[in-house]
C-alpha cells in the first residue's frame, strides 16, 4: 500500500487516473446495457453478485447484463446519492488475514432508483424489456413469512396498504408484481426472480410469497406469475461487515481514492446457484459460480453451520464483553464451543454436500471468523435476531429433538439471546437491541426473573418448543446460569458437557 496526500474522487472521468495504482474496469462501461435489476443495493450485493458480474465484464462477457439498482427503503437514499455521484462505481477491498489488501473498482452497477421517492419510476425500471432477471437481497425478514404458519402474512400493514385499490406500491412484493403486470399487458415476457437471501429454499420461498401477494391483488395475475416466472434457489456466502469511516479513510489514504461508500469484505466468496432462468442468464460459471441442479445441500450447510454459528457466538460473546467477531473466534473457549455445535448438532441435520469436506468446512469457518482484518462487529450479528434464530437455529433444535440427538448447545444459544434481549449487559450497561420486534422482545425478556419461560412462550417465534420439557429444561438451566454466573462461566459448563 502507498500513502497519498491528495485523493482522487471516484468517478467515470477519473478512472484512468485511479487505474494507475488500483485495478479498474477494463471494459468500456458506455457499452454496458442493463439486464438485471437488483432490489437492496447494500454492501453484500456489492461484495458478491455485482462483483461476479464485474469479473465477467472484465473478461469481455455479460456486457448486456448490467445492474440497475432499486432502493426499497427510505434509508437507501444515501447509497443512491453516493452511487449517483460516482457513476455507479465503488471500491471493493478484500481484507486478508495477514493484513494485506486487495482493492479494485467495480463497474457493473449502472444506477440506482429510490422506490419511496418515485415508485412508478422503479416499476418502469423492471418493466423494461431488456431486464431478464430481478434479484433480491432484502434480508431474511423481507419475505413477510409468518413465523408459525409459514404462510405469507397478508395482515402486514405495509402489504395491506399496497393491496388497497389504486395504491402506488411500496413493498418489494407490490413493486415487482406491478412490473410483471405491466410486462404481461405489454406483451413483454416475464423475468426471473432470483433471491439471494439467507433463507432455506429461498427460491421456493420467493415463489410462494410473490404468487401469494399477486393472487391477493389479482388472481389472474397470480396465476400468470406462477406459470411464467422462475425462482431459482441460491446459496450466497461472503462475510461483509458494514462500511465504517475508518474504511473510507483507508481507501483514501492507502489507495488515493475518495469513495463515499466503499465495501470491505473477507477474501472468501461462494455462490451456488440453481440453473432455472426463464430469459437466460450471464455465464456465471465462468466467474466461479457453482451452477447446479440442486442447491439444497449447500444451502443447509451454510445456514446451519455458518449462519447458526454466528448466532452461537454473538450473544454469548457480547455478554462476555467482546465487541468484534474475530476476538470471540480467537478465544479457545468459544472456538471449542462453535466446533462442538457444528459437529454434534448442526452437521447431523445435513444431507451429504457434493464436493465438500464438512470437517474441513467447519474448521475453515473458525478461520474465517478469526480474520482480525475484517473487523466484523458482534452487534451486527446480534441484529434482527427474531428473523434469524427461527430460520437458522430452531430447525436444528427441532431436528435433534425429533431424532434424539444432542441439542443442549443450541438451546444455550437461545438462552443467550433471551438474556441479551433484556437490554442490559453484565456490567449493567445498556444494550442496543436492534430488531423489528425490539419492544416486544425486551418486554418479555425482562419478565424472565419471575417467569423463566416468558421469552420462549412467544409462539409466533418459537412455535411449540415451550411445550417440550427437554428443551425447556435446557433453556431455563442455561438462562439461570447466565443470570447467576455470567456468560463465560456458563459457556465453560456447556463446553464441559
Amino acid at each position: 500500500m502507498t500513502s497519498t496526500t491528495a485523493a482522487t474522487p471516484l468517478s467515470p472521468e477519473n478512472l484512468a487516473t485511479i487505474g494507475g495504482s488500483v485495478p479498474v474496469p477494463a471494459y468500456d462501461r458506455s457499452a454496458v446495457t442493463p439486464g438485471i435489476v437488483h432490489l437492496g443495493v447494500g454492501g453484500f450485493h456489492r461484495a458478491h453478485q455485482a462483483m461476479y458480474l464485474d469479473r465477467l465484464m472484465n473478461d469481455g462477457k455479460a456486457l448486456d447484463w448490467g445492474i440497475r439498482g432499486i432502493g426499497v427503503l427510505p434509508h437507501d437514499a444515501r447509497i443512491k446519492e453516493v452511487l449517483q455521484e460516482q457513476g455507479g462505481l465503488y471500491t471493493l477491498v478484500l481484507k486478508d488475514p495477514d493484513g494485506s489488501r486487495e482493492p479494485r473498482v467495480v463497474g457493473s452497477i449502472l444506477d440506482v432508483t429510490l422506490a419511496p421517492d418515485d415508485p412508478d419510476a422503479a416499476i418502469e425500471v423492471m418493466a423494461d424489456e431488456r431486464i431478464r432477471i430481478v434479484s433480491l437481497t432484502v434480508t431474511e425478514g423481507g419475505y413477510n413469512i409468518h413465523a408459525v404458519t409459514g404462510e405469507f402474512d397478508a395482515e402486514n400493514p405495509d402489504v395491506v396498504a399496497d393491496l388497497a385499490e389504486g395504491a402506488l406500491p411500496r413493498t418489494s412484493f407490490g413493486l415487482v408484481t406491478e412490473a410483471l403486470r405491466r410486462r404481461r399487458d405489454r406483451g413483454v415476457p416475464a423475468f426471473t426472480v432470483m433471491s439471494c437471501d439467507n433463507i432455506q429454499g429461498n427460491g421456493h420461498v420467493a415463489h410462494q410469497v410473490f404468487v401469494a401477494y399477486a393472487t391477493l391483488k389479482d388472481p389472474e395475475l397470480g396465476a400468470w406469475i406462477d406459470a411464467h416466472v422462475t425462482f431459482p434457489n441460491s446459496m450466497v456466502d461472503r462475510i461483509t461487515p458494514g462500511t465504517t469511516d475508518a474504511d473510507r479513510a483507508e481507501v483514501r489514504e492507502s489507495f488515493g481514492i475518495e469513495d463515499g461508500w466503499p465495501v470491505v469484505c473477507e477474501p472468501f466468496v461462494q455462490w451456488v446457484l440453481e440453473d432455472d432462468f426463464v430469459l437466460g442468464r450471464p455465464p456465471y460459471e465462468d466467474a466461479g459460480v457453482q451452477v447446479v441442479a440442486d442447491v439444497g445441500p449447500y444451502e443447509l450447510m451454510k445456514l446451519r453451520l455458518l449462519n447458526a454459528s454466528h448466532q452461537a457466538l454473538c450473544y454469548f460473546g457480547y455478554l462476555a464483553g467482546y465487541r468484534l467477531v474475530h476476538e470471540v473466534a480467537q478465544d479457545p473457549l468459544f472456538a471449542e464451543f462453535l466446533l462442538a455445535y457444528m459437529e454434534r448438532e448442526g452437521t447431523p441435520t445435513l444431507s451429504p454436500v457434493p464436493g465438500i469436506d464438512l470437517d474441513e468446512y467447519r474448521h475453515e469457518l473458525i478461520s474465517r471468523f478469526s480474520n482480525g482484518e475484517v473487523r466484523d462487529t458482534v452487534a451486527r450479528l446480534c441484529a434482527e435476531s427474531s428473523d434469524r434464530i427461527p430460520k437458522w437455529l430452531l430447525p436444528v433444535v427441532r431436528h435433534q429433538l425429533a431424532t434424539g440427538g444432542e441439542f443442549h448447545r443450541a438451546a444455550a444459544v437461545v438462552a443467550s439471546w433471551a438474556r441479551y434481549a433484556e437490554g442490559v449487559d453484565e456490567a449493567g450497561e445498556p444494550i442496543t437491541v436492534q430488531d423489528r420486534l425490539t419492544a416486544q422482545l425486551t418486554a418479555t425478556a425482562r419478565r424472565q426473573g419471575e417467569d423463566p419461560t416468558a421469552f420462549i412462550a412467544d409462539r409466533t417465534l418459537f412455535g411449540d418448543l415451550v411445550d417440550d420439557e427437554r428443551f425447556v429444561a435446557e433453556f431455563t438451566a442455561t438462562l439461570a446460569s447466565l443470570h447467576a454466573r455470567g456468560a463465560r462461566a456458563t459457556l465453560q459448563d456447556v463446553v464441559a458437557r
